[in-house]
Formats: structure tokens, C-alpha cells, sequence
């Protein structure tokens, strides 16, 4: 379902030119491509992205220490220069993601419709659009910090766009949001089919774009404790997710090339690059987690011959690791059908415990949130009511008897949740300071630290240097160790 790009060659001939260009007409490609089309490959191009776990495009799920690599450690070293990492990312999203939305949205608001239903589709898909806009350009903003934004698609004004303030892109993705969130009507349709997260269900990306909202907001609570504040608020007033059943997500298929791209990675690939890591695996064990069944494989530990005795074990992070030796990524993730999680429930539960520890009125109290992010995780992945109740009861895990201060207890039970979103339990680490993740053999950040940021592009350095050296200064250095501008503890 890729996007179809011309070249188009003009040829110029003193006599037969209609019958000759009639002639060269490709009856088999489109000259047009609708905005649904559009609309429907961005979406694919954004699960995809965040999806997979091919250290060329995304190191997330490694950097969360969910999984280390075997022989070729570079990446869980911190290395994003050698396969230019950076670059690769932020191309997908402005290339392949932003601009397919963004000229998605000029073709449907160009369409001209005369019944009120179809006009009231229309002005729900545009907002849908919107959404996702700022969902992506919120991502891109985690990564990098300042980036291009008011001039980022605007190609025939410039092909060097100026950087833009973090904190006030932010300001602005509110603004955008609350405006989309005004737009959507769930009493119209949208997109049907052609929207492969939400099946143009309207009332569902209401509740997507609510819970994108909170979790912009809790992202800037120590930043600006009011803003976050009435943020949260309106949004869980609006109505978030509240059911695993709400959750947005993109159902891969079995066949190439819709599958997930876990399985291209992991599977069809034939290659054994990752394992897991004691980062995840000792805790998980500590606490007798009833996920890792479906998390990870279990390893034969016996040291006797004729004997098994099978366990889950990680390897150290950032380490050369025998695959034979570790865990592997579960059987459930190596579907081809496995599916992609935009946004989900025990994501928005534990944004509101985090709220509630704020004081701000969310509807219950921290533990009541942190309790049911932890149950709709569990049941997601195949656990049972009973296996709830247990790892519940558990010392380390229950809300009143767990170590740490709430930020600890609630990073570490929503970075277990985040199992398969590296992304996520990054940001879970750089926001909270929890929990701990371990420090790889030989880490190529600034001060052998985690990172906390994605360096810029090799490619904006050469080819946008004024805007680029204008934006690492305005964020203290074009380091892995700057913090963005919302992380101030």
C-alpha cells in the first residue's frame, strides 16, 4: 500500500503530440491517489515504526532494556551514528508519516460533498487526521526535543526548516487537540475501512485523542503543574480509555507485507539477535509476574545431564549473550498477526495514578488507577482474574507495601506493562527516574549514562547546519544526555 511517486517526463514534438501522449498513458498506475489512500498508508508506515524492533529504525524495546542483542551490541551500547539512527527515524515521520497525512488532508478538503452526512464524514476525518498529527509530532518531540515544526512540511517555502521550541510546540499540540477533539462528532461517520486503527468509529478516537491529551499532560507536570493539571482533568472529564476493548490498535495480517514487523525481525528473518535481559527477567521473577509466560521463552538451567530444569533468565544488558542461553521474545510477539498498540488501557490507568498522586481529580485514588493498570496488563496478555488477585497480594507489587517512593512504584509496574512499547517504558524511565535500568559494557552516551534524547540527524547537520547548530544550542547541546524540557527532576 505504498504511495506512488511520478517522474514525469515531458516530451515536446511539432506534430502528433495528443496521439503520442495518449500513447504513454500508464493505464495501469493512478495519476491520483485519494486521501483515504493516504491516510491509510500513513497509518500503516506509523504502527510499522513503532512496531518494529530492527535496530535500523527503532532501538526502543533495547533501550527500555526489554531485550539486549547477542553478538552485534553496538545499539544497546548506545551507538545511533553507525546506521544512522536518528536519521532514519525522523525521515520515516516526516516523509512517510506527517506529509502523507498532511497532503491526505488537502485531497479530502477538496472534496465536495451536497448531503449533510457526508459533510458531517468529512469534517470527522479531518479532525481524525489531526489527531494523528499531533500524536506523531508529540513522538517526534520526546526524541529529539526542539525540531522542525511551523516550517517542518511546508516544502515550497523552504527546504531548511527553522527548529522550534519543545515547550511551545507542546502549548501548541494542546491547542490542536482541543480543536480536533471540538471536530469529532460521534454521531457521523468517517473513514470505514479505510481507517485500519479505529474502523472510523468516531466515539473510539474521541478516546484516543482524550487520552493523548492526559498523557501530554502528565508528560509536563513538573514543567507546569498547572497546565498539566487542567489538562488532565478535561480529559478524563471528556472520557479516556477505560477498557482494553477501547484500546487503538492495528491488527497485523498473516501474509507478507502486512505482517508485523516483529515477525520479519524475529522469524522470517532466521537471524537470533535479541534475547532478554535480567534487567526485566529478576524483577519479574522477584515478584512471581504471571506475564512472563508470555513475555518470554523459558531456558533449560539444569547442570546435570538427562535433567531439565527450566527457568527464565536474562542476560546482562549491553553484553555479548548466547542466544541458547536466554530467554527469547514469547511466541505471542512472533506472530504475524501480533498486533501493533497505539494507545491502551493500563497506559491511561497509570497516567491517572500518577495524577491522582498530584491531587488532581481523576475519579479515584492512586492505588485504585495503579491497581487497574496492572490488571488490565495482566488480562491483555492472557492472565486470569486469580493470577490478578495473586500478584496483587504480593509484597513488592501491592501499592501500600511496595518499595519506593509512588514514582518508583508506579514506573516500575507501568515499564513492566510497557513490555512490548519500548518507547514507552523509555519515556517511563526518563520521566520518573525509574526504575533502574542497568549500564551496558560500553556506552558511547557523553558520560556513559542512559541516554535521554535521540542526537539530531548526521543529515540536518550537513544539510540544514544553520537551524541545526541554532537548535542544539537552544537545548543545551546536541547530546544523548540533554534532558528534555520537561524532564526537570
Amino acid at each position: 500500500m505504498k504511495k506512488i511517486l511520478f517522474i514525469l517526463l515531458v516530451f515536446v514534438f511539432a506534430s502528433c503530440s495528443k496521439d503520442f501522449e495518449e500513447m504513454n498513458k500508464n493505464i495501469k498506475s493512478p495519476e491520483v491517489v485519494s486521501g483515504e489512500t493516504l491516510f491509510t498508508n500513513a497509518q500503516k508506515e506509523l504502527a510499522d515504526q513503532l512496531a518494529s524492533i530492527n535496530v535500523n529504525t527503532n532501538v526502543w524495546k533495547i533501550w527500555a532494556q526489554y531485550v539486549t542483542e547477542t553478538t552485534y551490541v553496538d545499539e544497546a551500547n548506545y551507538d545511533i551514528v553507525n546506521r544512522t539512527i536518528p536519521d532514519n527515524a525522523f525521515r520515516t515521520f516526516y516523509k512517510d508519516i506527517l506529509r502523507d497525512f498532511q497532503e491526505a488532508a488537502v485531497l479530502i478538503a477538496e472534496e465536495e460533498y451536497s448531503a449533510p452526512e457526508d459533510i458531517a464524514a468529512k469534517k470527522n476525518r479531518l479532525a481524525i487526521i489531526e489527531v494523528l498529527n499531533v500524536y506523531s509530532y508529540n513522538r517526534l518531540v520526546d526524541m529529539f526535543g526542539d525540531i522542525p515544526y511551523t516550517e517542518a512540511l511546508d516544502v515550497d517555502a523552504t527546504t531548511t526548516p527553522k527548529y522550534d521550541d519543545a515547550a511551545g510546540i507542546y502549548t501548541d499540540l494542546f491547542a490542536r487537540l482541543d480543536a480536533a477533539i471540538a471536530d469529532l462528532d460521534a454521531s457521523n461517520g468517517s473513514y470505514g475501512s479505510a481507517d485500519i486503527f479505529n474502523g472510523g468509529d468516531v466515539a473510539q478516537w474521541l478516546l484516543f485523542a482524550n487520552s493523548l491529551k492526559l498523557k501530554m499532560a502528565i508528560h509536563v507536570a513538573d514543567f507546569d503543574a498547572t497546565t498539566s493539571k487542567t489538562k488532565a482533568e478535561e480529559a478524563f472529564t471528556a472520557g479516556v480509555i477505560s477498557s482494553s476493548a477501547d484500546n487503538t490498535t492495528l491488527v497485523y495480517l498473516g501474509a507478507s507485507p502486512n505482517t508485523n514487523p516483529l515477525y520479519l525481525d524475529l522469524v522470517a528473518s532466521g537471524r537470533h539477535d535479541f534475547v532478554s535481559t535480567s534487567t526485566i527477567i529478576d524483577p519479574m521473577n522477584n515478584m512471581n509476574d504471571p506475564r512472563l509466560a508470555y513475555y518470554y521463552t523459558q531456558v533449560d538451567t539444569s547442570t546435570e545431564t538427562g535433567v531439565v530444569k527450566l527457568a527464565y533468565v536474562g542476560a546482562q544488558y549491553g553484553y555479548s549473550s548466547p542466544y541458547l542461553s536466554f530467554s527469547h521474545l514469547g511466541s505471542k510477539v512472533e506472530d504475524p498477526t501480533f498486533e501493533c498498540v497505539l494507545f491502551s488501557h493500563e497506559e491511561v490507568e497509570f497516567y491517572l495514578a500518577e495524577a491522582a498522586e498530584r491531587a488532581y481529580s481523576v475519579g479515584g485514588t492512586a492505588e485504585e488507577h495503579y491497581n487497574a493498570g496492572i490488571e488490565a496488563s495482566i488480562l491483555y496478555w492472557g492472565g486470569t482474574a486469580a493470577d490478578v488477585t495473586a500478584y496483587l497480594a504480593e509484597a513488592d507489587v501491592a501499592y501500600a507495601t511496595a518499595t519506593g517512593t509512588w514514582q518508583e512504584k508506579i514506573a516500575m509496574q507501568s515499564w513492566i506493562a510497557s513490555f512490548n512499547r519500548g518507547f514507552i517504558g523509555w519515556t517511563t524511565y526518563r520521566r520518573l527516574d525509574a526504575p533502574v535500568l542497568n549500564i551496558p559494557e560500553d556506552p558511547k552516551t557523553e558520560d556513559g549514562s542512559v541516554p535521554v534524547r535521540f542526537t539530531y540527524p548526521i543529515n540536518e547537520q550537513t544539510l540544514n547546519g544553520s537551524n541545526y547548530h541554532a537548535a542544539a544550542a537552544a537545548v543545551g547541546g546536541d547530546k544523548m544526555i540533554t534532558k528534555l524540557f520537561w524532564d526537570v527532576n
